[in-house]
């Protein structure tokens, strides 16, 4: 008879790493938080990653690599996995031994990930343990080489770089950043793009800023929703490395004393990646922004974006409802697009068809027919004249980018009245004040009060690095009383702050999720809406009625342990407490 395994906390307890009333304690911590005991352990400080991966190649019978270990790994099996699949699933090669490849993983129970890399690799796989946190950081290090050569190319660049322009100009607009980066009759003003771009792709980024100022060019990455300062560009190459990027652009490079668009196609670690740029005239020189357009951004999934589960159930009735309106409402880079693009990612079935209008298309999508704002044709292509041609085409769901004046919102309203089903978004703080300000803008409240189906009010908030995180024992008092929360929420729950690591670059937080609140129309608001009523009455119904507001949403998510007081006392915060002294919020 097969002996029975042994459990993780006990293989612990018998090394006498961990005790009974250790191992309670991180039995309630992962209850609460759905973490593994292993995990809880570590949070806690009883134990270190080596120590769980070590107690779970005991446990499976597996190899252990410590990666702490010199040479340890060859570089030359580096080789053997793509690299998009060594960042993705956070594995190692170590070595071929005919049709099988022995695989570096940290979790020996995710089957769904060994069978992707049996599957993409075509062949058998043979697994060793070693903890996560030590596998990301030598991928990192591995990795730091392109960052390591965007210092090493600004070094070099010792000589006026003008004369690279002449390499530049016969660039074809899409380049393929992994064909071209060890050409030796390539530029260093290319170099240096190819890898400024590649550095912020593989860095997570979601914008690239080049800001011209009178003794330097400073080159920042927002990651995660925060600007992150790389400064590393020569101010004798700035009108080479804009024009440049002005060639790949497709845009007028001797073009300077207006705003200029554009969209660059690359290559980068073996994934098409599409960037959207923009120009702006300044003081010093024309400031750069690109976009990164990830396209598996839009293809999340409903189920990833953050939603709880009464908010998700809600947001499905509502997107495959027949007619109607359904609005999207959030400041800018709030997710308010990839949300859409996610409801139509799930709603885009041969049996429907679904037109848009917006300005830029950000993503494409198979089966979906997407019109392109051109305000620089005579007469400008907008939002009213594709709406109106949108009409004629008999399209079962519609979305407009965006709600911007009483002509697009009386369009999208006699859309919505006359059968078709409507999304699109709007610029305000929460989801009650969208109905004010469609009136605001003009429209009937009576139009208004009856297309309105419901309103999606949402934030982004970063999510705290599941390798780093501790528990916050103290949390700070004036960020509690910013976001309602009191002693009494907290009895019982364990709530994280961030320490930073090497896997989140030693800021505490990876990735964003969304925060949202959901009101739906009922008689009641249709009626207030009808007669014009303030935000607050909206909101005090719409509460009555059942919606989560955003700070309450919020609050859930710190509890869950996936962000921070401060992170949401940085998108929401409850009335009145803003001028409150340190000595009242101790009171």
């Amino acid at each position: 008879m097969a002996r029975k395994r042994l459990q993780l906390g006990q293989i612990l307890k018998q090394w006498r790493l961990v005790d009974d009333q250790q191992l309670e304690e991180a039995l309630k911590i992962s209850k609460g938080s759905r973490k593994r005991i292993g995990e809880s352990l570590v949070a806690l400080g009883y134990i270190t990653e080596n120590d769980v991966a070590k107690a779970l190649a005991s446990q499976f019978g597996l190899e252990f690599v410590d990666l702490d270990q010199p040479n340890v790994i060859d570089r030359d099996n580096l080789e053997l996995i793509p690299q998009d699949m060594v960042k993705k699933y956070l594995v190692l090669p170590l070595g071929k031994d005919g049709n099988t490849l022995k695989v570096l993983v940290h979790d020996p129970m995710d089957i769904n990930l060994i069978d992707d890399l049996q599957f993409r690799l075509g062949g058998k796989v043979e697994l060793a343990l070693s903890a996560k946190g030590k596998i990301s950081e030598y991928i990192d290090s591995v990795m730091s080489d392109v960052k390591d050569s965007i210092d090493k190319l600004t070094m070099d660049m010792s000589v006026d770089t003008s004369m690279d322009m002449s390499l530049d100009s016969s660039m074809d607009q899409s380049i393929d950043i992994e064909d071209n980066s060890d050409d030796p009759n390539q530029g260093p003003i290319i170099k240096l793009v190819n890898q400024i771009i590649a550095e912020a792709v593989n860095g997570r980024a979601s914008d690239i800023h080049i800001e011209p100022f009178a003794d330097r060019v400073r080159l920042r990455y927002r990651i995660d929703g925060v600007c992150h300062e790389r400064d590393v560009i020569p101010k004798r190459t700035q009108g080479s490395v804009v024009a440049r990027l002005k060639i790949m652009a497709g845009v007028r490079v001797e073009e300077k004393r207006i705003p200029q668009d554009g969209r660059i196609k690359m290559r980068v670690d073996g994934k098409i990646v599409d960037f959207r740029f923009s120009s702006c005239p300044t003081y010093h020189g024309e400031s750069i922004v690109m976009r990164i357009l990830r396209p598996d951004a839009a293809m999340l999934g409903l189920e990833k974006l953050g939603m709880r589960a009464d908010t998700l159930e809600g947001f499905q009735k509502v997107i495959h409802r027949p007619n109607g309106i359904f609005l999207v409402t959030g400041p800018t880079g709030s997710g308010k697009t990839t949300t859409l693009y996610s409801a139509l990612n799930e709603l885009n079935r041969p049996d429907r068809k679904i037109i848009t209008a917006e300005d830029p298309i950000e993503y494409n999508f198979k089966g979906i027919n997407q019109c392109q704002v051109n305000m620089n044709m005579d007469p400008p292509l907008d939002f009213k004249l594709i709406l109106r041609a949108m009409l004629r085409q008999a399209p079962n769901i519609i979305l407009v980018g965006e709600i911007r004046d009483m002509e697009v919102g009386e369009v999208a309203v006699q859309a919505a009245l006359t059968g078709h089903m409507v999304f699109s978004t709007l610029h305000t703080n929460d989801a009650p004040s969208a109905i004010t300000r469609l009136i605001d803008m003009g429209l009937k409240p009576f139009l208004v009060a009856s297309s309105i189906q419901a309103v999606l009010g949402q934030r982004l908030v970063r999510i705290l690095c599941d390798h780093c995180k501790v528990p916050d024992s103290e949390p700070d008092r004036k960020m509690m009383a910013l976001c309602g929360m009191t002693d009494s929420d907290l009895e019982g729950q364990t709530i994280y702050k961030p320490q930073g690591c090497a896997r989140c670059g030693n800021t505490g937080y990876r990735g964003r999720r969304g925060v949202y609140e959901l009101m739906f129309m009922n008689a009641e608001l249709r009626e207030l809406a009808f007669n014009r009523a303030q935000v607050s009455k909206l909101r005090a119904a719409a509460v009555a009625s059942g919606m989560r507001t955003l700070l309450g949403d919020g609050k859930l998510k710190v509890l869950d342990g996936q962000t921070t007081l401060e992170e949401i006392a940085r998108i929401a915060q409850v009335e009145g407490t803003v001028e409150l002294e340190d000595d009242d919020l101790a009171a």
